[in-house]
């Protein structure tokens, strides 16, 4: 394991956060925040609570997942697209440097930011609503895996993407759709039979059910399969990855 090329590029794309730190700290966390006061505080104070939960409370680990799962897509897929913009990427593909490596050290810079990030949020939570956690390691599990996961997917895009413009259709147009309609504002236990059947089929639903069944113990679907689902995603993830570096697929040609 060649640990000094690993640590090269993290230390290179962590350093681009520290650059950017009010787009890439700062904005997400007010923008966050506000979503705590206009439906924490106004639209909480009409809900008294969902399954046992005050609602400003149930909204937290809904939120926390939304930033984690747009924020590693963003970082990662710009981490990889900018080397292929400017060229360095054949500098690293043709170093002494193995593709898990090359991975790991672009993944788990952008990891690293959206779990810096979760605790940001979840610590500024306690300033709106009293918060407890059930099973914290279970928490930060889901936080972490949750966060390479989604750090994988934006490798993927930004290897797939022609533009600036392509880095933006999957997480705007999807992910974030996805996430909303995937139990961060409710409880999909609310919804219609037929709606309830549809929203299974979103796999944000699993993600959000997961964190939150370790915050409070109450969640959507069991915590079992939550899980297995993180795994079973991150695993297609890795496999896509492999798959694109095996053929060099819009990374050699």
């Amino acid at each position: 394991m060649n640990w000094r090329a690993i640590q090269a590029i993290y230390i290179f794309e962590m350093s681009r956060t520290a650059r950017t730190i009010w787009q890439s700290i700062v904005s997400p966390v007010l923008s966050t925040s506000l979503y705590f006061v206009v439906f924490g505080a106004a639209i909480g104070s009409r809900i008294p609570e969902i399954e046992g939960v005050s609602y400003g409370a149930f909204i937290v680990p809904g939120l926390i997942m939304l930033t984690l799962l747009t924020q590693s897509t963003m970082n990662a897929s710009f981490g990889i697209y900018f080397p292929r913009f400017t060229g360095t990427i054949f500098e690293i593909l043709s170093a002494p440097v193995a593709a898990f490596e090359i991975v790991l050290g672009y993944v788990g810079a952008a990891a690293t930011k959206s779990i810096i990030l979760g605790v940001i949020i979840l610590a500024t939570s306690w300033l709106f609503v009293p918060l407890s956690i059930a099973h914290p390691f279970w928490m930060v599990a889901y936080l972490v895996l949750t966060s390479f996961t989604f750090s994988l997917l934006g490798f993927i895009i930004g290897i797939w993407a022609e533009g600036f413009e392509r880095l933006q259709i999957v997480p705007l147009l999807i992910i974030t759709p996805l996430t909303f309609l995937g139990g961060t504002f409710y409880s999909i236990s609310v919804l219609p039979p037929f709606w309830r059947d549809v929203a299974l089929v979103n796999p944000v639903v699993y993600l959000i059910s997961g964190f939150r069944w370790s915050f409070f113990e109450v969640s959507d679907v069991s915590h079992g399969v939550s899980f297995a689902m993180t795994l079973l995603f991150m695993a297609i993830c890795l496999a896509v990855i492999w798959w694109m570096f095996r053929t060099g697929y819009k990374l050699k040609r």
